[in-house]
């Protein structure tokens, strides 16, 4: 029998499952049909995206602090994930005792994970997983947001150009195969950016097999690429937050090693505070939709029109923002006034120095130190 691996996505215990959670009522969490497939496999990863805290201590960070019960550790252990990815951007939302907190208990029950550390060099280390002599290096990284690690203090691995393409590099030598969870990319987007297509692109080149992007909260399309394959989304594991349409559906991805990398997909449904197999239209329509936008990424020039799309549709909320417009202002303006409000405040030539600060590196690096040491 060949070994596989099941990757799943974002998991976070809430409110509406905790106690499904603290009794470790797993069955519950994931249907008969599903906890079957579960069980099915030699190894199995999801992305914990929560720090598991018994008192709160959230950063300043824009977005959401999320966090929950340590006692929720009882069902994630009873899931037994072969090994959790930590590299997110929610797992130092409770500060560094958030991220002690969850290590611990991770390591006080046996739970291997990858992408955090104490610091840049611990983070950034990879996880070797073995079975029957076959080596799968797992690689995990974030996006810069607020929880990053960096030389001397904790936190996740970032992917920084420079240095994970030669982590990846590096692992292939010493691995038969390598597998990368990104976390990052535009939530609720369903395709890649061109950047991030640019940058999976390079991971595979560098030496991946399989790159897994994750944090979208929904289901995006698929690339194979040269031999390998790009996952631009997955969607959620299990996630109780939003009633969009987007997190009501996501993928386990399947990997089978048997002389060669294969993939399958395998489509879940939340219903309610738990997720469950989806069921045979449900899968039927779930990787038809899938599977078309697979297709339209490969049209020449389809990636940079729908992005642009994107961004004319999505620019207002960043120039709100940059204004200081409050939660309720900031809607107004967008949607009743269409951001008139907003394109008042900034002249041509604003938009153009705005541009030129985020777009040159020396002015951006120069900004984000600045803002940092100010906050």
């Amino acid at each position: 029998m060949a070994n596989s691996l099941l990757i799943a996505g974002d998991l976070v215990p809430t409110q509406s499952n905790t106690d499904l959670f603290n009794n470790a009522d797993i069955v519950r969490l994931l249907g008969g049909e599903l906890f079957s497939l579960w069980n099915s496999t030699n190894m199995r990863i999801f992305n914990l995206e929560a720090p598991l805290v018994d008192k709160e201590t959230p950063i300043p960070k824009c977005g959401p602090n999320l966090s929950a019960p340590t006692s929720t550790i009882k069902g994630i252990k009873a899931l037994d994930p072969t090994l959790l990815t930590l590299a997110n951007n929610h797992i130092l939302d409770q500060g560094k005792g958030g991220l002690n907190s969850t290590t611990g208990i991770l390591n006080n029950y046996g739970i291997q994970y990858v992408g955090v550390g104490n610091n840049l060099s611990e983070a950034s280390t990879s996880y070797t997983l073995e079975q029957d002599g076959v080596k799968i290096g797992i690689y995990a990284c974030a996006e810069h947001e607020f929880t990053i690690a960096t030389e001397d203090t904790p936190g996740a691995n970032p992917f920084d150009p420079l240095e994970s393409l030669d982590h990846i590099q590096n692992l292939k030598t010493t691995c038969d195969y390598v597998i990368v969870l990104y976390h990052g990319g535009n939530e609720h987007y369903r395709y890649p950016s061109p950047y991030l297509q640019k940058i999976c692109r390079k991971m595979v080149r560098k030496g991946a097999d399989l790159v897994v992007c994750q944090h979208s909260h929904c289901i995006g399309a698929y690339e194979k690429y040269e031999k390998s394959v790009i996952v631009y989304g997955q969607g959620n594991f299990i996630f109780d937050r939003s009633e969009s349409e987007l997190w009501k559906t996501s993928l386990l991805i399947k990997v089978i090693f048997d002389n060669e990398l294969r993939i399958e997909y395998i489509p879940i449904v939340k219903n309610g505070n738990v997720v469950n197999l989806a069921d045979e239209k449900e899968s039927e329509n779930i990787l038809k939709d899938f599977h078309k936008r697979s297709l339209e990424i490969l049209q020449d020039g389809f990636i940079n029109r729908r992005y642009s799309e994107y961004a004319s549709n999505n620019h207002l909320m960043y120039l709100g923002q940059f204004v200081g417009f409050g939660k309720w202002l900031s809607r107004i303006d967008r949607y009743l006034l269409k951001g008139k409000l907003a394109k008042s405040r900034y002249n041509k030539k604003q938009l153009l120095a705005m541009q030129n600060f985020i777009e040159c590196e020396a002015h951006r690096e120069l900004l984000l130190k600045g803002l940092k040491e100010k906050l």
